[in-house]
Parts: structure tokens; sequence; C-alpha cells
């Protein structure tokens, strides 16, 4: 029996449709090094553009049926890697946004309205649950007068500083840096706004990140310079916006995600947390703050709903003794709630990446 072409292998694999970037993987150039063998085994690579990708076995399986499913084939040896793309700049005019972190392909910003919402519960969560699935990840605490980062991932370690650079910790598998392990836990921050501008553009310039898939900054509440600072200083992939349901704490969000639209940063979507609480004796769901409101907001603003947070207490106890829930009860409600949150923000990075890439034409 005659052995498929390579242009038949690809037009199979071109019924696969991405489900964020709705496009067919072969004209997004995820197949790689793609070999047929005289003895009917095809071999090749599927390079996802995130190892956080939450349909990585239906492409998977998809991939060995079409294939397999081709006359003339025995066997089909496929290899899942990834590859995360860097963030496009925003502005190609060499000011503001379009400066990027050496060697960090993709930043997200996490940011609130206001303080008390969880915000930094959330953004460390978000980069353990990106770690977990093999990314490369650094986190960076810029809220530069309340910093809890160091706490809530149970470090109090120095960093060192080689060539005038400073190196950052490493915690859970994350990169970690903030103003809590220079000035140390207990020491109230008392800087002007400008200062406060200047020591978030120094963690950017002045750290050596090295190769990162992703860095997660947890940005201080509120719009200030701290936020300001980060939007016009580098290309950020975007901001994830994080609220709690009430109409209150949802009005001040909107403030915040408008404000980043203003700069020309890209929403990446809204996060609800304290969404709902469930009674550890009787089962019961109830909805303290209300319930639903997050979304109802996204879909109002046009950004994606990147999913709510359970009111969970464990949540908390594994803040408090300095690890996230993610790595430390993987199957809680809270952490799978929060693994998912991470894959939409991978997800919604890669949108924006792709958007402007050219089809590649494999016929």
């Amino acid at each position: 029996m005659a052995l498929p072409s390579e242009a038949q292998v690809l037009e199979a694999l071109s019924r696969i449709q991405d489900p964020d970037l709705h496009r067919d993987i072969v004209s997004l150039g995820m197949i790689k090094d793609l070999r047929i063998g005289p003895d009917g085994v095809v071999a090749f690579t599927f390079e996802l553009t995130t190892p956080a990708c939450p349909v990585r076995d239906q492409f998977q399986t998809q991939a060995r049926e079409l294939v397999g499913a081709l006359p003339g084939v025995k066997d089909v040896q496929l290899r899942m890697t990834s590859n995360v793309r860097p963030a496009f700049m925003q502005r190609g005019d060499g000011e503001g946004n379009g400066r990027l972190i050496p060697g960090v392909k993709q930043t997200i910003a996490v940011a609130s309205g206001k303080g008390g919402v969880g915000k930094s519960t959330i953004a460390v969560n978000l980069a353990a649950g990106l770690a977990q699935t093999g990314a490369k990840v650094g986190l960076l605490d810029a809220d530069i007068y309340g910093p809890s980062l160091p706490r809530m991932l149970g470090t109090a370690a120095q960093p060192k500083v080689v060539e005038d650079r400073l190196i950052p910790i490493e915690a859970h598998g994350l990169k970690l840096m903030s103003i809590g392990l220079l000035a140390g836990a207990d020491k109230a921050m008392v800087w002007r706004g400008p200062l406060v501008g200047k020591a978030v553009e120094q963690f950017l310039a002045d750290v050596t990140w090295g190769e990162l898939d992703y860095l997660v900054v947890d940005l201080p509440p509120g719009t200030g310079d701290a936020s300001l600072t980060l939007a016009q200083r580098i290309s950020l992939s975007g901001v994830v916006i994080v609220a709690t349901p009430q109409d209150v704490a949802l009005d001040i969000a909107v403030k915040a995600l408008q404000m980043f639209r203003t700069v020309n940063v890209t929403p990446l979507g809204l996060v609800e947390n304290m969404s709902w609480y469930i009674c550890p004796d009787c089962g019961h769901e109830s909805h303290p703050f209300t319930h639903g409101s997050g979304e109802k907001t996204a879909e109002r603003l046009g950004v994606p709903f990147l999913g709510a947070v359970p009111l969970e207490e464990a949540i908390r106890e594994d803040a408090d003794r300095g690890a996230p829930i993610v790595v430390t009860r993987p199957d809680s409600p809270g952490a799978k709630a929060l693994r998912q949150i991470a894959e939409k923000v991978a997800a919604q990075s890669s949108i924006r990446s792709f958007r402007q890439l050219p089809v590649i034409n494999v016929r």
C-alpha cells in the first residue's frame, strides 16, 4: 500500500482547530519535524502555544486518530511540546510599551481597583498554576507599600547581587522578587508616589530574571504610580483584574480596567474572587457577597470572564503557612478553580501573541 504524502498528512491535521485562536493547527505552525518512514510510521512534533493548554489531551487524541486513519499509516509517533510566543509590542514608536524585559516572553499584571479582594492570593496561585504545567515562571511583588508575597511563598531569603544586578529567590518553582525581601517584612514603606514608580522600574531593569515564559506582576491596589510605570515601561501581555462580587467592588474594578485600556494595555479578563462558600458541616453553598456579578460585568465590558474562586478557608490557611493551595491541596475546589484560571490566562496571552501571525500555506 502506498504511503501518504507530507501534504496529505498536513491536510488531515489541518482539520484540528484551536478553540481559542480559531485557526487550524497547521496554519498556526504547530506541526514540526514531520517524517514519513518507509515502514509506514509517521512521526511529528505538536508544538502547543503554552504548556498550560487545557485541550492538550484532546489535541493529542485527534492528531493520532486523523493521521492513523490515512491509508498506509502503520503507527503514529507524536511528541507534544510547547513554545510560549513573546508578546507583540503594543506600539512601534520606541516609547512606552515598546520595551521588553530580556529573556521574558510574557509579562502579565494582576491588578484590582481596591484592596482586600485577594489580588495577591490570585497572583501567587496563578503563577504557581502556570509553573505546574512546566512553564518557567517569575513573580514580581510590585506592591511596594504592602509586600505580602514572601509570606505567601514562605521565604525571607535575601536576594544575592551579581554584577550589580539582583538575583531572584526561588520558592515553590517560582522566581520571586519583592521589596519585602530587601527591606524586611515588618518595615513600613513610607514613599511618595514618584519613588514607588522608580522602585518598580528598578525591579524591571536591575533584576536578572533569566529565561521565563511568564512573569506575573502583583500590582498594588488602585491606579497609582506602580501601575502606570509598569504600563509605560514594558510591553505587557495584558492585565488580569481581580474583584469580589459586590457591586461596589466591581464598580472600582471597572475603573482600574478602563485605566489600563487608556494606556493601551489589553485586559486579559476578570476574576471573581470569594464567589461562594460551602459549609464544611452541611455542604450548603451560599453566596455572601452575591454571585454572578463578575461574569455579567465582564460581558458588559467585552472582556473574558476568567473564572470564579470560592471563599475557602484552606486558601487563607495555606497562604499564611507560606504555600499556594494549587501546590498543597491540588484537589480542593479552590485549587481546581485557580488552575482553570491559569489555563485561561495562558490562552488569552496566546491569542494576543498570535493575533498578527501570518497564515502558513501548506498546500
